[in-house]
Formats: structure tokens, sequence, C-alpha cells
């Protein structure tokens, strides 16, 4: 039996928020709008984390799909 697919699990976390942590160790929390194959990725309401306290509140971002390390639905 065949598991969920990459891409259909980020399609059930379209519109709800996520956790996306980059390659340079920073981290993102925000709605998941849209993404692409190469998970180029469109956030709003997004805020940036440090040792788990918001950062800086950044609206809507667009993230480059090969800096992304993680994407975790919350």
């Amino acid at each position: 039996m065949e598991g969920p697919r990459p891409l259909d699990t980020l399609n059930k976390a379209r519109s709800k928020k996520v956790l996306v942590e980059l390659k340079n160790g920073k981290q993102l929390i925000g709605n998941l709008v849209s993404f692409d194959i190469h998970i180029n990725t469109v956030l709003e309401n997004v805020e940036e984390r440090v040792d788990g306290e918001v950062k800086r509140k950044l609206g809507v971002v667009f993230l480059r799909g090969d800096t992304i390390t993680i994407i975790s639905p919350q």
C-alpha cells in the first residue's frame, strides 16, 4: 500500500499554518498560500521566530524551494 505523496501532504496543508525551516537556520511560521513542483512557496501572515520568540512580522513571503529544509503543518 502506497502512503501519501509529499505534494498531496502539502496540498492538505494549504490555507493552514505551517512551520518552515530554512537552510540558514531561520524559522518562519505562516499560512501556506501556494507552492509549485520546485516547492517554491508563498506564505502569508508570516512571523520569523528565533528561539521560539517572534522576532518580526513579515506579512506575505515568497520562499525559493531550494532554501527550504523543513515544512511542518502546525
